[in-house]
């Protein structure tokens, strides 16, 4: 019988443990955070070049612009720029838009899917179109526009980080509307011949 009294009292102070441990609040894993990023609304101003085109581009940026008239807009906070390519037509409008297509679809290795919006306004000869790149890729909005008889201008997006979408739609988002508003306010200046 001294065998089943130390067999109980152990039995009695390991429920008791038990009791006293298992009354801690049940530990959960933090549910997974979500990024809100969010912009001033922007304010725009025309740009200011010699170059056979203006267009207005947000404040939050700054242009650079270079003889041939190619141009980078920097958003120092958004790590990002949008640079544009200037290119005359001489004859060649067929090879600007392959070009402008090559340039999109090079991405396609890291791509989850390539979408493009046509962009038309025939009162001020402009032609174009804006492809978003979903996924991982390096550049993940591009555009062409055009009067298609003197002018073609391309655009991509970069960001000066290693690409990771998800991360940076908000960003994306921003600058998709921003490249809208560029198409829409773009004028073509008069060509001198």
């Amino acid at each position: 019988m001294d065998f089943i009294g130390p067999r109980i009292a152990y039995l009695f102070l390991t429920i008791i443990g038990l009791f006293f441990f298992s009354c801690k609040e049940d530990v959960l894993p933090k549910p997974k955070a979500q990024l809100r990023l969010e912009y001033d609304n922007p304010v725009y101003s025309l740009t200011k070049t010699d170059c056979p085109y203006q267009f207005e581009f947000s404040t939050e940026s700054f242009s650079i612009t270079n003889k041939k008239c190619w141009m980078n807009i920097e958003y120092p906070k958004l790590n990002a720029s949008i640079n544009l390519t200037y290119r005359p037509i001489e004859n060649n409008l067929k090879e600007l838009f392959l070009e402008s297509e090559k340039l999109t679809f090079n991405h396609a290795i890291k791509a989850d899917g390539i979408t493009s919006v046509p962009y038309m306004n025939k009162a001020k000869q402009k032609y174009g179109a804006i492809y978003e790149v979903t996924g991982n890729a390096a550049s993940p909005l591009q555009f062409h526009i055009t009067d298609s008889t003197n002018n073609f201008i391309t655009g991509a997006v970069y960001f000066n980080v290693q690409p990771n979408y998800d991360s940076i739609i908000p960003a994306i988002k921003y600058l998709h509307k921003d490249i809208i508003h560029l198409m829409e306010t773009l004028e073509w200046k008069p060509q001198n011949k």
